[in-house]
C-alpha cells in the first residue's frame, strides 16, 4: 500500500504551500495530492476552498483574484511565518525532479467548474514532463471526462465522498483507472471487485493509524494522510 502526502506534510506545515510539499518530500512517501484552480486571469494556483478565508484570511473567492493578487497574501493557514501560494508551474518544477513520484492533481471543478482548466493542466504537465505519473482526480466526472477526451492515456481518479453502486463499473464506463472513496465508505469486497476490472482504490483521508491498518488489510492501493510522517521513514 503506497502513501501519499495530503496537501502536503499538511499536518505540521501549512497547506498546498511549496514549504508542505518539501518537508513531504523528505519522506518515503510514493506520491502528493494537491489541488488546482485557476485566478482571474487564468492562472492554474495551488489551493483548496473556493474561498480564501480559511488560510489566507482573505473574504472572497480565488477565482476573483488575479495571479497577482493572490501572490501578495499569506496562505499561512494560522501558522507564524508568510507562505505564497504556488501556481501549478512552480509545484511541477519541484516535483518533476523525483523520480518515480506520482503526482495526484486535484481539479477543483465541483462548484466553479473553470471551463478549460484540463487543457491548461495538460499542457502544463506535458512541459514538465510528468504526464505519465500524474492521476488527475475531480469530484466534476465531466471534467474527467473532457481530460480524457484531450488524451485518453492520462491517468484519471473518480473521486466521491459517497458509496456509489457498483462504483468499479461506474469508473470502467468513465475510463478511469483510478477511484478516490472517502476511506469510510470502502469495503474490502468492492476493493478486490475494482481490482478484477484493473482499477485502483485510492482512499482519502486517512491520519490515524488504526485507520491505515484497516485500509491495508481492505487491500487498498493509496491512503492519503495529512501526516506521512507517521506512516513512512525519513530518506
Amino acid at each position: 500500500m503506497k502513501i501519499f502526502a495530503h496537501r502536503g506534510l499538511s499536518s505540521k506545515y501549512p497547506e498546498n504551500t511549496l514549504v508542505a510539499f518539501e518537508k513531504a518530500l523528505e519522506y518515503k512517501i510514493s506520491g502528493i495530492e494537491t489541488d488546482v484552480q485557476l485566478s482571474k486571469d487564468g492562472e492554474m494556483m495551488i489551493f483548496h476552498d473556493e474561498i480564501l478565508t480559511r488560510t489566507t484570511g482573505v473574504k472572497g473567492f480565488l477565482k476573483d483574484f488575479t495571479k497577482a493578487e493572490l501572490k501578495k497574501m499569506n496562505a499561512n493557514n494560522g501558522y507564524s511565518g508568510v507562505y505564497e501560494i504556488p501556481t501549478l508551474d512552480e509545484l511541477l518544477d519541484l516535483l518533476s525532479k523525483q523520480n518515480g513520484l506520482i503526482i495526484n492533481l486535484e481539479l477543483k471543478t465541483s462548484v466553479f467548474e473553470y471551463l478549460g482548466i484540463e487543457k491548461k493542466v495538460y499542457d502544463c504537465i506535458v512541459k514538465h514532463g510528468v504526464k505519465d505519473r500524474v492521476i488527475i482526480s475531480s469530484f466534476n466526472h465531466e471534467s474527467l471526462v473532457r481530460m480524457k477526451e484531450i488524451d485518453s492515456s492520462v491517468k484519471t481518479g473518480v473521486l466521491t465522498g459517497d458509496r456509489i453502486f457498483e462504483a468499479e463499473h461506474y469508473c470502467k464506463n468513465l475510463n478511469a483507472e483510478n477511484y478516490h472513496p472517502f476511506f469510510a465508505t470502502i469495503k474490502p469486497e468492492r476493493v478486490a471487485l475494482a481490482h478484477k476490472l484493473g482499477i485502483n482504490v485510492n482512499v482519502w483521508t486517512v491520519d490515524e493509524a488504526e485507520y491505515v491498518k484497516m485500509m491495508e488489510l481492505s487491500g487498498v492501493d493509496v491512503v492519503m494522510t495529512n501526516c506521512c510522517d507517521k506512516f513512512v521513514e525519513k530518506k
